[in-house]
């Protein structure tokens, strides 16, 4: 506390204010003091002389030539100015000295041009301040006329030197300044105490706020005053409070806008004026590909690459409107990203800055793809059966003499067409039904290795025709799973008949189960046609053939493997195939081994 500026300047004033005081009040009752003595010694001069100029009379009135007064006048005028400690001066006309209680009247000057004798001449008394040429010292004079029937007849004259004054004066003046000393130190003694106790609350405040200032809102100021000091100590300690709830909501609203932000699959970017990022989630980093490293803080051109987001920034920016534009990136034209850019601006209404929306549409628009394809296909599928069966029986009907081998033929062919329609709408709802069902409704306890057991002896006879060698390779142990038993039996259908399809003669098979970290594994490998890289995240889309027209030429509905994935996700498994074209290719099923879901 002691250290303060505040405390010294508060302290150093009063200091000047109480010297100052004292000073002047000192000098003024020093002042008065003075004129108060020197009135007092004049009125004391009036009186004596007033006396003196009774007791003159008698000797005055005698002839003033006569050189020689009466000793004795003279001799009481001594011992009268002796018992008063007062010189005493009687005075002729004609300025001779009569008699004088200090001084030898035979060796005296003439004084009748003395300044208070010529005063006297003409105004009847005179008083003077002046240096005496006889006794050397300042000396106060004061002189009366002395008449008798209304003539003059000489003077008389008190005088006292000066240096009493003064002893008397420096002894007043050394009790005010002793006086005005005492009483400046205990007020400056006081004054300290004052100071302190003014300063010190004002120190704690100032603390206080700097430690707020520093974002530390748990601080308070200990006041327990009731005056003006007291209640900003009170109104410190509530905004403090009040800014610890508002720092604490701000950082709450923050930290959720943050989480927000941080789970968007929504890429989202905020820039200023100087098109420094403000902020830039971990979507938005992704999708613009930015540098490694902290992003905050730097020019947008220098994280990422992508010309087209500066370039919407800038625009946006500049032309403080709202813009939107469709981003293919570079490196992945699979990729399509929306663009939406909206000017930041303040209570002000001032552009502060552009947020940008990164909108990465491209599963959007592989859906879109997909479903473009899939109505396309069922379409397709759809109609030439049902286009097929038309012209058959258009036919018939038309011909009344169509011989019976003939019809029988056609009724046949129109057979065929209405099952391969049929096995398409089959499968579709068998699709639609995986779909929309979250639990298997006929699940239980099945042994894999029955189900693949059933199925290959079933294809035993198809790969014998074509000259297909067939491997099994099962555990010896049953490997037990949770699900739909008759689901399960397709989806090993659907794998095995794909696998035959697409081998040529004389290829290889193997069907492989084992079990592994608490899973069933099965595997699906044939030597057969292969499928390109591009194709692979594809096949198992509804419809979808690498080979349309080998496909339809084997009979295939290009629902297979789209029915097999379904159900390995409704199994809570997962399906994925590794393929070289030319070489065959490896299905592989993973599912959990007795696991009640």
């Amino acid at each position: 506390m002691l250290k303060t500026r505040f405390f010294w300047k508060l302290y150093t004033g009063y200091v000047c204010l109480i010297l100052l005081s004292s000073l002047i009040v000192g000098g003024l009752i020093a002042r008065q003091t003075e004129q108060d003595s020197l009135e007092e010694i004049q009125r004391s001069l009036e009186a004596t002389t007033t006396l003196l100029r009774h007791l003159a009379l008698p000797s005055l009135k005698q002839d003033n030539t006569s050189p020689s007064p009466p000793e004795k006048f003279r001799e009481e005028i001594r011992i009268l100015g002796q018992q008063i400690n007062t010189r005493l001066t009687v005075i002729q006309t004609d300025g001779l000295v009569q008699a004088d209680s200090e001084e030898n009247v035979l060796v005296m000057d003439n004084h009748a041009t003395r300044p208070e004798i010529l005063a006297a001449r003409s105004r009847g008394q005179g008083i003077t301040t002046r240096h005496s040429n006889i006794t050397g010292l300042q000396m106060m004079y004061f002189a009366l006329s002395v008449e008798y029937d209304q003539q003059l007849i000489g003077y008389v004259r008190a005088s006292v030197p000066l240096s009493t004054i003064d002893q008397r004066i420096a002894y007043l003046r050394s009790i005010v300044i002793l006086g005005t000393a005492v009483s400046a130190g205990v007020a400056l003694l006081l004054g300290f105490f004052v100071a302190r106790r003014f300063t010190q609350p004002l120190t704690s405040m100032a603390t206080v706020a700097e430690a707020i200032a520093e974002g530390d809102y748990s601080r308070r100021v200990d006041m327990t005053r009731q005056d003006e000091i007291g209640q900003l100590g009170q109104v410190l300690n509530y905004m403090a409070q009040n800014s610890n709830q508002r720092v604490e909501m701000i950082n709450t609203d923050r930290n959720r806008l943050k989480a927000i932000l941080a789970g968007m699959i929504e890429g989202v970017v905020a820039i200023d004026q100087e098109k420094h990022i403000v902020h830039m989630n971990d979507a938005a980093k992704s999708i613009l590909r930015t540098v490694p490293g902290q992003v905050e803080g730097q020019r947008i051109g220098e994280v990422t690459r992508i010309r087209e987001a500066c370039q919407i920034l800038d625009d946006t920016l500049r032309n403080k409107k709202k813009s939107k534009k469709t981003l293919r990136i570079p490196a992945n034209q699979n990729q399509t990203v929306q663009m939406h850019a909206s000017p930041l601006q303040n209570s002000a209404g001032e552009t502060t800055g552009v947020v940008l929306v990164l909108h990465d549409i491209s599963d959007l628009q592989r859906l879109e793809r997909i479903r473009r394809d899939f109505v396309a296909n069922v379409s397709h599928e759809l109609k030439t059966p049902i286009a097929a069966i038309r012209g058959l029986v258009e036919t018939l009907l038309d011909d009344k003499k169509v011989s019976p081998t003939i019809r029988h033929r056609f009724l046949n062919k129109i057979q065929n067409q209405s099952i391969r329609a049929s096995s398409v709408v089959a499968e579709l709802l068998t699709l639609s039904r995986l779909e929309s069902q979250d639990d298997l409704p006929e699940a239980s306890s099945v042994d894999l290795c029955e189900i693949i057991r059933s199925h290959f002896q079933v294809l035993l006879q198809t790969a014998e025709e074509k000259g297909i060698n067939v491997e099994l390779d099962l555990p010896k142990t049953a490997a037990m799973v949770f699900g739909d038993e008759e689901a399960l039996r397709q989806m090993m259908s659907n794998l095995l008949d794909n696998a035959f399809k697409y081998t040529p003669n004389d290829g290889q098979v193997w069907v492989r189960l084992k079990k592994a970290n608490d899973n069933a594994i099965i595997e699906v490998q044939d030597t057969g046609i292969g499928i390109e890289s591009k194709d692979q995240d594809r096949i198992f889309e509804r419809f979808y053939r690498v080979d349309k027209a080998r496909s339809r030429g084997l009979g295939g509905t290009g629902l297979g493997l789209a029915i097999v994935k379904h159900i390995a996700l409704a199994h809570g498994a997962t399906v994925t195939v590794e393929s070289i074209p030319g070489q065959g290719s490896t299905f592989q099923v993973t599912m959990p081994l007795n696991e009640v879901r």
